[in-house]
């Protein structure tokens, strides 16, 4: 069982590696696919609608502001998540008869 439980752990620093690169990978690599894609969408959502309503004189990460916050909390998100994962497989490991 734990040899099975092993792959399905990722080191969270890969996470969050993926997480940095592109919102929502990292939520696909925890194995929780539909929060990642919410994510992504509602990242690129906010980046469209900073766009539209900010003016030609912001700079990038103004204009883009609404979609890099939310991607800057998937990121978060994911790591958390990998390291819950990982303390579970540690204390399923160290527990007695497993």
């Amino acid at each position: 069982m734990i040899s099975s439980l092993r792959a399905d752990v990722l080191n969270p620093r890969l996470v969050l590696v993926l997480a940095i690169l592109f919102p929502g990978a990292g939520h696909v690599a925890v194995g929780q696919a539909r929060r990642g894609l919410c994510f992504t969408l509602f990242a690129v959502l906010f980046m469209v609608l900073s766009y539209l309503t900010t003016t030609p004189e912001h700079s990038f990460v103004g204009r883009h502001a609404g979609g890099l916050f939310v991607w800057a909390l998937s990121i978060t998100d994911a790591y958390r998540l990998a390291r819950i994962r990982q303390e579970a497989f540690r204390r399923a490991a160290a527990r007695p008869g497993a």
